[in-house]
C-alpha cells in the first residue's frame, strides 16, 4: 500500500500503461519536465459546461485574455460524472505525454496519484509569491501542496455545512432554525414540522451516495467537531468506531423525515422542493442556492434563508476547484500565466460572483456579490476551522473516495449501520 492510501496498481489499472507495475508511479509513461514547443494556445479542460459555471468560466477567459492578448484559448470541455469524465481524459493524456496545459481538479489529496506520479510542476516559486500566500487562509494554502510543494492554485470555493429553510414554513411550523444548536436538536425541530404542517421535514436525494456521504460527514462534525473529522480523514478511522456509528444512527433517524421519492429523484429536484413550498429544509452545499436565485419571487431572508448545519458554527467546509501546471506541458509560457491570473483579485472577482461560490483570497472586494454570497464570506473569514470533504474528493485519496460512495450506496439501500460503520472502517484500508 501506498504511503497516500492507493497503490500504484490501482491507479494505472484501465489507463492502458502496460508495464508499469514496479516503478514508480506514471513514471517511465511520461516523459517528466520535458516541455513542449512553446506554443501560446492554452488548452484548459475542466468540467464546467451549464448554465452559470459555463458563464464564470468565460468571464475568467475573458479576464485571461484582455490581459495577455496574444495567447489564444483551446477551451476543451469534459463534462459528466462529477469530474470522473475529466479524470479519465486526463490520466490517459498524462500517460501517453500528451498533457493539456492545464485541467481543473478538486486540490488536496484528489491531486495524490499526480503527485506520487511527479507529474506536475512545483509552482511555488512562479505564482505563490509571498503576497499571494498572504491572501489565502493556511487551510487553502495546505490544499494546494498536498505533499510539500505547491502543485494547484484554488479558484473558487464552495462551503458545504449549510442548511437551507423555506422560511415561510418553519414560522408556520413554529421552528426557529436559529436555535437548532446540534444534530440532535434538529432530528426535534423536524418532528415539529412534521406535526405541525404538511410539508416533507428535510428534503433529501438518495438517488447517488454522494448526497448521503455529504450528509453524514457533516453530521459528523456537527456532533464531534472539525478535529475528529481531520482526524479520522487522516487516516486513523479505527479510533472514531463510535463517532461514526453515532452520526450513521443520526442520519438514519433523519430518514424518516425524508421526502418519499428520495430515492428516484436528483439533488436538485430536491432541493426544489424547498422552492416549491413542498419540504421544509435541506442539507446542501451554497450551489443551492443558484437554484433559489433563479426562481422567481423567492427572495433571500424572504422566502429563503440559511443558517450553519447544527453544531458547525464556526466550521466552513470547502469545496474547492483548482488548476495544475502538467510536466510535458504543450505551452509553459501561457500555462504559467494562466495559473498566476488565477491567483489574482481580478480573476477571482470576475469569476466566483458569476458561478455562486466565494473567492480563496481573503481581499477580494466583496461587491460584485449578492448579499447571500457576502454573508457566506463573512462566514468564511469569521470560521476557525475549513476542512476539505470527502464526499468532494479533497479530504482523501480517490481510492478511499471511492469505497466511501460505495458504503453509502449500501447504506442508503440497507440502512444497516453495523455494515456501514465496516465498510467506512473498511474503506480507509485502501
Amino acid at each position: 500500500m501506498e504511503k497516500s492510501g492507493i497503490s500504484r496498481r490501482a491507479y494505472l489499472k484501465g489507463t492502458g500503461c502496460a508495464g508499469a507495475v514496479g516503478v514508480s508511479l506514471l513514471a517511465g509513461c511520461t516523459a517528466r519536465g520535458q516541455q513542449g514547443d512553446g506554443s501560446n494556445t492554452l488548452e484548459i479542460v475542466h468540467w464546467w459546461t451549464a448554465g452559470g459555471e459555463k458563464q464564470a468560466l468565460q468571464a475568467l477567459l475573458d479576464g485571461y485574455t484582455n490581459k495577455y492578448p496574444d495567447v489564444q484559448v483551446q477551451n476543451n470541455p469534459a463534462p459528466g460524472g462529477a469530474g470522473s469524465a475529466l479524470d479519465t481524459v486526463i490520466k490517459n493524456r498524462v500517460l501517453n505525454q500528451n498533457p493539456p496545459s492545464t485541467f481543473q481538479i478538486w486540490p488536496g489529496q484528489s491531486l495524490a496519484p499526480y503527485v506520487q506520479g511527479n507529474v506536475l510542476n512545483n509552482v511555488g516559486d512562479s505564482v505563490w509569491t509571498q503576497q499571494v500566500e498572504n491572501a489565502y487562509l493556511e487551510s487553502v494554502r495546505n490544499a494546494a501542496k498536498p505533499a510539500g510543494d505547491y502543485v494547484a492554485v484554488p479558484l473558487n470555493i464552495h462551503r458545504l455545512n449549510n442548511l437551507f429553510y423555506n422560511t415561510d414554513i418553519v414560522r408556520q411550523a413554529g421552528v426557529d432554525p436559529q436555535s437548532i444548536t446540534d444534530p440532535a436538536a434538529l432530528n426535534d425541530a423536524l418532528n415539529t414540522v412534521s406535526s405541525e404542517t404538511n410539508a416533507t421535514p428535510l428534503a433529501h436525494s438518495t438517488q447517488e451516495a454522494w448526497t448521503t456521504l455529504q450528509l453524514w460527514e457533516t453530521v459528523f462534525i456537527g456532533l464531534h467537531g472539525s478535529n475528529a473529522f481531520l482526524d479520522l480523514t487522516s487516516g486513523n478511522v479505527g479510533q472514531h468506531q463510535g463517532q461514526i456509528r453515532q452520526s450513521l444512527q443520526q442520519v438514519k433517524q433523519y430518514r424518516t423525515h425524508f421526502n418519499e421519492d428520495a430515492g428516484s429523484i436528483s439533488w436538485d429536484q430536491a432541493n426544489s422542493k424547498v422552492i416549491n413550498g413542498e419540504a421544509a429544509f435541506v442539507q446542501q452545499g451554497d450551489w443551492a442556492a443558484g437554484q433559489y436565485e433563479a426562481a422567481g419571487n423567492f427572495g433571500f431572508q424572504q422566502q429563503w434563508d440559511y443558517v450553519p448545519f447544527p453544531g458547525t458554527n464556526g466550521v466552513y467546509s470547502m469545496v474547492m476547484d483548482s488548476f495544475v501546471y502538467p510536466k510535458s506541458n504543450p505551452s509553459p509560457d501561457a500555462t504559467e500565466k494562466f495559473l498566476t491570473y488565477c491567483a489574482t483579485v481580478d480573476a477571482q472577482r470576475r469569476f466566483n460572483p458569476v458561478k455562486g461560490s466565494i473567492p480563496p483570497r481573503t481581499d477580494v472586494p466583496t461587491d460584485p456579490f449578492g448579499p447571500f454570497l457576502q454573508a457566506q464570506i463573512q462566514d468564511f473569514k469569521n470560521s476557525q476551522s475549513q476542512p476539505t470533504t470527502i464526499a468532494h474528493g479533497s479530504a482523501v485519496v480517490p481510492e478511499v473516495k471511492s469505497n466511501m460512495e460505495e458504503a453509502f450506496a449500501g447504506f442508503t439501500e440497507s440502512w444497516n449501520i453495523d455494515s456501514t460503520a465496516t465498510r467506512i472502517r473498511d474503506a480507509f484500508q485502501a
